[in-house]
């Protein structure tokens, strides 16, 4: 079994998942650190050379490895679930969370990052969030097997959440 953590950016993905990772004494694998590796250039980087098609290429290969494994928590990129490829193979071992927040908790936490490329070219960066958002959120349902509301939790909350689900559904 995998623990698999998906939603935008900013949600608290690695965070929890390194906390995650340490508590079950397994191995924590971020999908986006895995494609820069591979690629040898930043996610903008990639996106500027190749566009996001090749990135979403990337990705699902990556995916697909990633989720062949067993006993590992699974960082994903925001962005996993808009290929339901992804999905399936995570699904098929794995324990999907949806880590969620509001616009301006993702504003705040990720006002800073320059990693990531904007992804949809003209917006402000608080209208680029929501409107993300809003096109992603019937994916992120369909995919997830547990929502969890970051806002106003501690990395170490979420943490104990996800680990009192995993507790209570199957054993590690």
């Amino acid at each position: 079994m995998n623990l698999v953590l998906i939603g935008y950016r900013g949600t608290g993905k690695s965070s929890v998942g390194h906390l995650l990772a340490q508590r079950l004494g397994w191995d924590l694998i971020s999908t986006d650190a895995e494609i820069v590796k591979r690629a040898g250039l930043s996610i903008p980087e990639i996106v500027k050379e190749s566009g996001w098609d090749h990135f979403r290429d990337l990705e699902t290969e990556v995916c697909r490895e990633v989720a062949a494994r067993d006993r590992v928590v699974i960082d994903s990129g925001g962005g996993i679930i808009l290929r339901q490829q992804n999905v399936d193979c995570f699904k098929a071992k794995g324990v999907l969370f949806w880590l969620t927040a509001e616009v301006p908790t993702i504003a705040r936490r990720i006002g800073g990052d320059t990693q990531r490329p904007s992804l949809t070219g003209a917006k402000s960066f608080t209208d680029e969030i929501a409107e993300v958002l809003q096109a992603r959120l019937p994916k992120y349902q369909a995919a997830a097997d547990h929502v969890i509301a970051t806002d106003r939790l501690a990395p170490g909350q979420v943490a104990d959440a996800i680990l009192a689900h995993v507790r209570m559904g199957s054993t590690c």
